[in-house]
């Protein structure tokens, strides 16, 4: 932020009432406005600044400058602008000091083809591409994990932030505990909590991402190896302290589980599934998380493609043998015309707001009170265009009425039905 930039700011909240009580109230929304108006700040510049109180004016400049320090783990110069499409609302991820924007990038379908979770062979190139422009769209985050694409997903991560700026770069997310069989790949990952098996996936994962620490590390599922909870957690708390990772969260682990985590240490994130479809979370985890201070991040929140307002019985029939949606029974018999039903009953509401079915799906999903931000697969630009902008739709409580009224109408899937 250049010195001049710090003068306008600090005039306009010191001589305008009205802003100042804007200021308190949103601050993002007024440093938008500025920025609107020609203020150049860039995007950790803007974390801090939305952090500060109206009490911190007076030493605004020092205080600016020590927080940026500490929120830029690269040191790198922040001279970047932000631009309009950099914007996106954002959250505080927990007690993690990340603040995240309410829609992430989600890289489970990009690992490409050739194991037991794929959705089909993918074009390279076009996943570069959907990152760039999510980022560009001003997306802050990434989620992917070792198993996607079996270490491929991780490796097309690196890639496409590899030219980008260490300013303007995401936060990287990734998961442990399934493990591959290298001579097998297409054999079911097995769930291992075994901490030197832990310990070997977070090198590997550090080497892929071409990173010298993860922002967040999560343990994909429960152990199936034996190993006890304690065990498998206590490590992740171990990595953290280490530095190899900023964060530690757990991936579909129940409450009962987050209890038992959390007498250890605090878990920072839960990532569950959660879509208009599959509701059973909004049942005990996400009031336990809002009530202990652990941040969620949602994964499906169009049920894998189902709630996209693209997909349909016919598209489901075509599906190959290599994508796993074939062989579920959300993509077939009753329970797909259910889904379907579902999705067509969003048009209504997506049309009122002039939004699409798959951005109106995704904002359902951070409606729930205790929600930080959902997870969203994209394979081509396009696709990222088709919901990003239910990062900043808000849904009525007539339209969650009507959501609500259409769940239990076409019974698809389980869990209350409205926030």
């Amino acid at each position: 932020m250049t010195q001049q930039s710090v003068e306008i700011l600090i005039g306009k909240l010191l001589t305008d009432e009205e802003l100042r009580e804007a200021f308190e109230q949103n601050p993002h929304a007024v440093l938008v406005g500025l920025l609107r108006q020609g203020l150049h700040l860039s995007r950790l510049e803007m974390e801090a600044l939305e952090s500060l109180k109206l009490s911190d004016m007076s030493g605004l400049v020092e205080t600016i400058d020590r927080r940026l320090q500490k929120a830029s783990l690269r040191r790198a110069p922040m001279t970047h602008a932000v631009r309009d499409t950099d914007t996106l609302p954002t959250a505080a991820l927990g007690t993690t000091g990340m603040r995240i924007t309410r829609v992430g990038f989600g890289a489970w379908a990009i690992g490409g083809g050739g194991w037991t979770f794929a959705w089909g062979n993918q074009d390279d190139t076009d996943s570069i591409a959907a990152i760039r422009h999510a980022i560009e769209r001003g997306i802050n985050w990434i989620d992917t994990a070792a198993v996607y694409g079996l270490g491929h997903s991780e490796e097309i991560v690196a890639r496409a932030l590899r030219d980008i700026p260490a300013d303007d770069r995401p936060y990287v997310f990734t998961k442990a505990g399934l493990v591959w069989d290298e001579r097998d790949r297409a054999a079911p990952p097995r769930r291992v909590g075994d901490p030197l098996s832990l310990r070997h996936e977070v090198e590997g994962s550090l080497r892929r991402l071409d990173v010298e620490r993860i922002d967040l590390y999560q343990m994909h599922w429960p152990a199936e190896d034996g190993t006890a909870l304690e065990d498998y957690w206590g490590t992740l708390l171990q990595l953290k302290e280490e530095g190899k990772v900023r964060a530690v969260g757990l991936s579909n682990h129940h409450v009962g589980q987050l209890e038992d985590a959390e007498r250890l240490g605090h878990v920072d994130t839960l990532q569950p599934p959660f879509s208009a479809i599959r509701r059973e979370v909004a049942v005990a985890e996400l009031p336990w998380c809002a009530a202990h201070g652990t941040g969620v991040i949602v994964y499906s929140p169009m049920q894998s493609g189902l709630l996209t307002g693209d997909f349909s019985l016919e598209r489901a029939a075509r599906l190959g043998a290599d994508d796993w949606r074939s062989r579920s029974p959300d993509f077939t018999g009753l329970g797909l015309r259910r889904n379907v039903g579902l999705a067509d009953a969003l048009r209504p509401i997506a049309e009122r707001h002039g939004a699409t079915v798959a951005a109106v799906a995704v904002a359902w999903t951070l409606a729930w009170p205790g929600i930080t931000g959902a997870i969203v697969g994209a394979r081509s630009p396009a696709q990222v265009d088709g919901w990003i902008g239910a990062a900043s739709l808000e849904l009525t409580g007539s339209d969650l009425d009507d959501i609500a009224a259409a769940i239990k109408r076409t019974g698809a899937g389980v869990g209350p039905v409205r926030p």
